[in-house]
């Protein structure tokens, strides 16, 4: 599936799952605004990357909410190396930055920037070995199969590297696109951040999905 045909129906798949739907989409509203709660918004984007169609009812909220929670502690994990490497690199430079004389100092904040590069690289590469790993997850429903290295390596390639990197930073922008657009307008601009939440966490996931199954 190429990817303007996946934005295609990812669009398509989100607006039947909400349009006319509205106590779903209001509840998924108010359940992406609340702290813990908004995990049940996460679990159901786990039902949504096991590929259901149409879109899932709202419905079990406890295993909503347990998905929602493993989802969450799947991303953590999975960004773990770049913690640690921010922690040592970054963390490492600020202390000598703020305990050496001015010549050292400016050494360390050159250490410091390149700390910051290296853990965005990092940060990036954890991104996309979690985002295939949460739909082995979702897919497969065992916690064990989201850090299934050799087995994510092999889907990434098998949908191709470059165009599972070029298909992310499409629907990133995408979604970036619309966030930026919304903060543009005055007062009603965040209220429209709130309503659109849940329409946007389907649409990325349904992206996501697909472009797992088009390998």
């Amino acid at each position: 599936m190429a990817i303007g045909e996946n934005l295609g129906e990812s669009f398509e798949y989100t607006k039947e799952a909400l349009f006319g739907k509205w106590v779903r989409w209001i509840l998924l509203m108010i359940i992406s605004i609340i702290p813990i709660v908004n995990f049940i918004l996460y679990g159901y984007t786990i039902r949504v990357l096991r590929g259901t169609k149409p879109a899932p009812e709202l419905e079990d909220y406890v295993q909503l909410f347990i998905d929602g929670l493993l989802y969450v502690i799947i991303s953590i994990i999975w960004m773990i190396p770049a913690i640690i490497v921010a922690v040592i690199l970054i963390g490492g430079s600020v202390g000598v930055a703020m305990a050496s004389d001015p010549a050292v100092a400016g050494a360390a904040i050159a250490g410091m920037g390149l700390g910051l590069l290296i853990t965005f690289i990092i940060a990036i590469l954890c991104g996309l070995f979690a985002t295939i790993g949460l739909v082995r997850f979702a897919r497969m429903e065992k916690f064990g199969e989201a850090f299934a290295f050799g087995e994510i390596k092999d889907k990434i390639a098998a949908i191709g590297w470059v165009n599972y990197i070029i298909a992310l930073i499409v629907l990133s922008i995408v979604v970036g696109v619309v966030y930026f657009v919304l903060t543009l307008i005055p007062i009603i601009g965040w209220l429209l951040m709130f309503i659109l939440a849940p329409f946007l966490a389907i649409f990325s996931s349904r992206f996501i999905c697909n472009l797992y199954d088009s390998a």
